[in-house]
């Protein structure tokens, strides 16, 4: 039985009270908790911001951590346009389109009262071209995908919604704003909270709708214009959010099928969609730390998956943005590897992958980039951040709701809700000096078997010339009910371990403490592991974070 179930339909029993809804999702009012959630989104909602910068050539780099107001990390502004020069409301969801006849590139911007339009070709000076009106209501709750040069729109609990369909090549003749019509409307469900579509096979997949359970329903957008119902997948109830593939990852069983990844509120439910009159679950699986399954996106290999959960960061202790690491060597056996814990206490909301980097929306710190490239061993590390909401960082939802990477110039869209459109440049090739004070960090969870073989967690050190000082400090923070259990090492870029910990009789939880090493004959550069052993039975624990001062 699933704790928490999502209303696609009803957000609040007064309308009134749902219209100035700032929220992450439209949880059931008819429970407690469903009410409780919606005071807290009521709580956090902001006046939409009118802060605005377009017009600067360059736009406006990233320099000692700031571009214009903004804190920033391997990230340049290129503009922001406001809600209010876009046609109002609060920003949602986005999304990109690249016209293939001139490769302009434009935004697709989810509001509460329609979706926005934008030539971002120059980005530094984007172009609001028109408003497509939302169709019968107000809503919090937008979201849009492409495929074929057309917009797929839905949105949450309107009840006569349905699906919009809007031909983007009409976008190339416009040259004052303007507001626009829908091409088609598909009428098969009212409300929908996400859309998700496979341009590989040309299917969506309308989530979180008042049809199949709340599970995906399928729709043949093969011709856009003339979208016709598929079938649904009920089997796990109300999807949030998924990604759906034809499958080319390293589970023989499944390659060449059409599967989706849901995050289905408390579980990671795989689907085969292939035949889509008898869909076919494949697995549902749980993990530890659930609150609220809510998105998450496939490594490019299709090996992996990062889930991020929106609720565990205002429910837990630990306020640090979390993702969840899974290995999908076997589709019906998706093992939890691992759980990044961000530096920044916030909300986690929609990410998508390109390349080897993850680019996470996360609420109020915004854009935060992480690089994939050592997922095999379950390590992500940041290698840049945006944040559009720099009057704070807690687990509240204000600030970035989503992002778009995909564009072939290398800009990334981002839609605040209450900022608005924001256009900015990684620049993840750049060097950076070494962090001030000499403190090099891994905040990646790391389990620690019981009675098991050792586990390692490394920090890379860059920028640190000649050997490491005589008193160098290693930060400790182990989470273990018996530390008593455990060996502790630190070992340096060649190999050489130096012993911090051994075992005893010390019935004391956790190691949370700092060490002072002599390793004035190691190199400074190179990648340091921290080493821990649990060499007893009946309890278990993690690495939860280490640090080295230089």
């Amino acid at each position: 039985m699933k704790s928490l179930r999502m209303g696609a339909l009803a957000v609040l029993t007064v309308s009134a009270v749902a219209l100035s809804m700032t929220g992450a999702s439209a949880h059931d009012p008819n429970t407690a908790e469903g009410q409780a959630a919606a005071r807290t989104f009521l709580a956090d909602h902001l006046p939409a911001d009118r802060h605005a910068v377009t017009g600067q050539a360059a736009g406006v780099p990233c320099v000692n951590g700031k571009a214009d107001i903004y804190p920033c990390k391997n990230v340049d502004l290129l503009s922001v346009l406001p809600l209010s020069s876009m046609g109002g409301g609060n920003g949602n969801d986005i999304w990109g389109w690249t016209d293939p006849s001139s490769g302009k590139e434009y935004a697709i911007v989810g509001r509460t009262n329609g979706t926005a339009f934008v030539d971002v070709s120059t980005p530094t000076a984007p172009k609001f071209l028109g408003n497509l009106p939302s169709n019968g209501g107000s809503s919090s709750w937008r979201d849009m995908k492409v495929y074929k040069d057309h917009a797929f729109i839905v949105a949450d609990f309107i009840t006569g919604h349905g699906m919009q369909v809007f031909d983007l090549t009409r976008l190339r003749t416009i040259t004052t704003p303007q507001t626009l019509t829908a091409d088609a409307l598909y009428k098969e469900f009212g409300p929908a909270h996400n859309i998700a579509i496979n341009e590989e096979t040309g299917y969506a997949y309308a989530i979180g709708s008042n049809t199949c359970s709340g599970g995906p329903h399928m729709v043949d957008i093969r011709t856009p214009k003339s979208p016709k119902k598929a079938g649904c997948v009920a089997q796990d109830g109300y999807t949030h959010d998924n990604q759906c593939v034809i499958y080319r990852g390293p589970d023989a069983t499944y390659r060449g099928r059409e599967i989706c990844f849901n995050s289905n509120e408390d579980t990671l439910t795989i689907v085969d969609v292939t035949d889509k009159a008898n869909p076919v679950q494949i697995v549902r699986k749980a993990y530890s730390g659930a609150q609220y399954s809510h998105q998450g996106w496939l490594t490019e290999d299709q090996r992996y998956f990062l889930l991020d959960d929106e609720l565990d960061e205002s429910r837990g202790t630990d306020k640090r943005t979390k993702t969840y690491i899974w290995d999908l060597a076997s589709l019906a056996n998706p093992v939890h590897t691992g759980v990044y814990n961000s530096p920044a206490t916030a909300i986690d909301h929609n990410q998508y992958i390109k390349g080897k980097y993850s680019y996470q929306a996360n609420y109020q710190a915004g854009l935060r980039i992480l690089d994939v490239s050592n997922i095999a061993s379950a390590q992500l590390t940041e290698a840049g951040y945006f944040d559009i909401y720099p009057a704070a960082n807690e687990a509240k939802f204000n600030g970035a709701w989503s992002n778009y990477p995909y564009f072939a110039s290398g800009i990334v869209l981002v839609n605040g809700i209450e900022q608005g459109l924001v256009v900015v440049k990684p620049n993840l090739g750049a060097v950076e000096p070494p962090p001030a004070g000499g403190k090099f960090e891994n905040t990646t969870d790391v389990s620690i078997p019981d009675a098991g073989a050792a586990v390692t967690s490394a920090v890379n050190v860059t920028g640190r010339s000649g050997n490491a000082p005589a008193t160098l400090s290693v930060n400790v923070d182990i989470k273990h009910p018996y530390r008593g259990d455990l060996t502790i090492d630190l070992v340096a870029p060649d190999g050489t371990a130096f012993r911090l910990k051994g075992t005893s009789s010390d019935s004391g939880d956790n190691v949370i403490t700092t060490y002072t090493v002599n390793a004035s004959a190691e190199a400074a550069d190179g990648t340091w592991q921290l080493k821990v052993q649990d060499t007893a039975r009946a309890d278990t624990g993690y690495i939860d974070a280490w640090s080295l001062q230089f």
